[in-house]
């Protein structure tokens, strides 16, 4: 890291660091900023690693539907880079990215810093668009970063409020009904979780909680369309009529407003009345990437950077980019966290071997299947596009893959060891099984099925630990034991 400024200067000369002429910036905190910045750290890369980012906080995207629904806490799954950084190499410059001069290699930031570096890693991610749909960004709730599941949460609690106190049915519906913009994995698993979470809190309110309106609009009749999850569509389609979740499909929608959403559907006007409406249609790659002086042909159609394989940038190899905002022609990857994490950590890879005088090998991304989250303690994991494990088992795989992925091994092995410790002895939910439509007998059996399904690879590893590691290795489950039984001593 090399700021311009004296202070700065002065303070690395004082360190007396031999490479701090040559900085690696690593600019955007998303899964490939941060996993990019902590596999260096933990390689012992020679050159200082500075992480620019606008946010104080790391949102663990796949997991924030459960922070809205509290059945995870900020602490997990919305952590402070500061708390996430420590101990760590890696120097964390919290302010946003104005200017990119790839020619000067250096970067300037909102608060008027700059910064030079000898190596860069672009990790810009994507930002919601609303396609100029009038009144969408004013009258929506995205729902890409924890600040704003919190957010939604707390506006989800006050139309329940606000609700009890209006006189007619009718008025009550009309606030009660969440629309949700957008049938792609977003949208769905969204809906799902209000389905189940929004009854729940109604009733303890006191209202009635068939008041409650879940309508998913979506511009085309398919869900998933394009997407790696399409092959799930059936079990999602089963999900989302089990809660009532109300279609709109074949509606483009042409304006929101504050309590309404206007759309077009078979060349007919209609309007929707909701007292909360949520985005999730669509995303585009940051627009500091429009300012990069990027040849055109090497650009995809939507703005994106192609990288090569080693995820560098053609007329600038010192530069690195990956996630939402590059694409590799030959090898295109979908946008999710599995995706990123391994770019994140190969791109890391290829630093080391750049400082080494080695040649940087190829990035090899292996997809283990798809999860979902179709519901409060329901899900479903598809493995290998092969095998769906669904229910509260595909619910316990998911949440147990993701938190492998959470990042750094201390904050990893603290999460693993209480939401483990947490599923074994059926503690600390917010929820009761009666709320979640469970008898005493049910949730007997889910108590004993979600031991058994946690307890085996115990047995099972402790039996034969080396068939255990080379049968599971894919699916990371031995790596989360081993953090937990760790923690656990």
């Amino acid at each position: 890291m090399q700021p311009t400024s004296k202070a700065t200067s002065q303070a690395i000369s004082q360190a007396n660091d031999p490479s701090a002429d040559h900085p690696t910036i690593v600019v955007g905190g998303g899964f490939v900023g941060l996993f990019t910045a902590l596999h260096l750290s933990h390689q012992n890369y020679s050159h200082p690693i500075l992480l620019i980012e606008q946010n104080d906080r790391f949102s663990f995207k796949p997991l924030l539907y459960e922070l809205l629904s509290h059945e995870l806490h900020s602490e997990q799954v919305y952590p402070r880079y500061q708390d996430l950084l420590a101990g760590s190499r890696v120097k964390f410059v919290q302010d946003t990215v104005t200017t990119i001069d790839l020619h000067q290699k250096q970067i300037t930031v909102a608060s008027g810093q700059q910064y030079d570096y000898g190596n860069l890693v672009l990790a810009l991610g994507s930002k919601t668009t609303y396609f100029h749909t009038p009144g969408a960004d004013r009258h929506t709730f995205p729902l890409t970063n924890g600040a704003e599941a919190i957010a939604l949460r707390r506006h989800l609690r006050t139309r329940l409020h606000e609700a009890l106190q209006l006189k007619t049915c009718a008025e009550r519906r009309a606030l009660l009904t969440v629309a949700i913009v957008g049938a792609g994995p977003a949208g769905i698993e969204l809906a799902c979780t209000l389905a189940d979470l929004l009854p729940i809190w109604y009733d303890e309110l006191g209202g009635d909680s068939h008041e409650i309106r879940i309508v998913l609009v979506n511009r085309s009749r398919e869900l998933l369309k394009g997407d790696i999850n399409s092959q799930l569509r059936c079990t999602v389609q089963r999900a989302l009529k089990q809660r009532q979740v109300e279609f709109l499909f074949d509606a483009a929608v042409s304006e929101i407003q504050s309590d309404r959403l206007h759309y077009q559907q078979h060349k007919q006007d209609h309007t929707l009345n909701a007292g909360t409406i949520v985005w999730t249609a669509g995303t585009s790659p940051n627009s500091l990437l429009m300012t990069l002086p990027i040849a055109a042909e090497n650009r995809d159609p939507r703005g994106r950077l192609i990288v090569t394989p080693m995820l560098q940038l053609p007329e600038f190899p010192e530069v690195f980019a990956a996630g939402d905002c590059a694409i590799t022609p030959s090898n295109p990857q979908p946008p999710t966290a599995q995706v990123a994490y391994q770019q994140g950590q190969a791109i890391a890879q290829n630093l080391k071997l750049q400082t080494e005088g080695k040649a940087l090998l190829p990035v090899q991304v292996y997809l283990r299947g798809t999860l979902m989250k179709l519901g409060l303690n329901e899900g479903v994991a598809n493995l290998f596009n092969k095998v769906q494990i669904k229910g509260q088992p595909g619910h316990l795989m998911r949440q147990a893959t993701y938190l492998r992925l959470l990042p750094t091994p201390a904050h990893n092995a603290r999460i693993t060891t209480e939401w483990l410790t947490d599923e074994l002895l059926q503690r600390h939910r917010p929820f009761t099984p009666m709320q979640l439509g469970q008898t005493p007998f049910l949730q007997g059996m889910a108590a004993i099925a979600a031991s058994l399904i946690l307890a085996s690879p115990l047995a099972w590893r402790a039996a034969q630990p080396q068939q255990f590691q080379q049968s599971l290795h894919w699916s990371g489950i031995p790596t989360l034991l081993d953090q937990w039984v760790t923690a656990k001593r």
